[in-house]
């Protein structure tokens, strides 16, 4: 068995996944990654291939851990996709799967990994600034699912407090990765591809691009989430890279923004 901190990341071979897995190998850590897909250059760093969709999947990655280490400090959550479409056009298996990958998954493995949690273990969950706030249109069902997970986290804590262990969520904003390329990907499939609604596709994808202008690096998130795990009284929410305009936005009443954003797409 290992004597050093056992952590355990999933979405691994993605940006942000991916240079925390590093960060954390490179400072001591023993790093154990969870992906559908191979982690690129992370040497030192344990791959398991697991689903987060299917609990036979995680409870086999879960057992391959347990085979090299019996407790686990941390748990870092980070898989997830993207989905930008209408929630009354989308399909019901795309919407099924949204909620998998980014709700149920996150649950499934939380519930195997408890066992080998101590007093003093940290979950970090990665959520979204967009948790907290109305969302535009179009962004609803990732919004939802990260709302979800938001709450999920915050009931998750309450309970896990009265076994010492702290549960915390990142609510990051827009970060340089390919998730980025896959919102641009999905808005043009949603304009050519909607029947419901004829507003300008420009006009939309103008707000998604200032809605996402102002990205990070990965690098940020890693350090920040690094720093929260390591803290000795984590908070339960932390903020990265705030967006002002939806900030702006969720400041005014719920009916002048669906005023503003009705006059925009106009």
């Amino acid at each position: 068995m290992s004597t050093k901190k056992c952590v355990l990341i999933t979405g691994a071979s993605g940006g942000m996944g991916q240079r925390c897995a590093r960060l954390l190998c490179e400072s001591g850590y023993r790093v154990f990654a969870l992906d559908l897909k191979p982690c690129e250059d992370l040497d030192g760093v344990t791959f398991i291939e697991a689903d987060v969709t299917r609990e036979e999947s995680l409870c086999a990655a879960v057992e391959r851990i347990r085979e090299q280490t019996d407790s686990l400090y941390a748990v870092l959550h980070f898989a997830g996709i993207y989905m930008l479409d209408s929630l009354v056009e989308m399909d019901a298996s795309a919407f099924r799967r949204i909620l998998d990958v980014n709700f149920t998954g996150v649950f499934l493995l939380n519930k195997l990994v408890l066992p080998m949690l101590q007093k003093g273990s940290r979950i970090l969950i990665t959520t979204s600034e967009l948790a907290p706030l109305d969302p535009l249109p179009f962004t609803g069902i990732y919004a939802v699912t990260k709302a979800a997970l938001d709450k999920y986290a915050y009931s998750l804590a309450m309970e896990l407090q009265l076994l010492g262990i702290r549960v915390s969520v990142l609510r990051a904003g827009a970060v340089e990765t390919g998730m980025l390329g896959a919102s641009t990907a999905a808005l043009d499939r949603f304009c050519e591809k909607t029947k419901t609604y004829t507003f300008g596709a420009q006009k939309f994808r103008t707000v998604v691009n200032r809605v996402e202008a102002r990205c990070i690096p990965p690098e940020r998130i890693a350090k920040k989430a690094k720093g929260i795990i390591e803290k000795g009284s984590p908070r339960f929410a932390y903020a990265i890279n705030r967006n002002p305009l939806l900030l702006l936005l969720n400041a005014l009443p719920k009916r002048l923004q669906l005023f503003a954003i009705r006059h925009i797409l106009k």
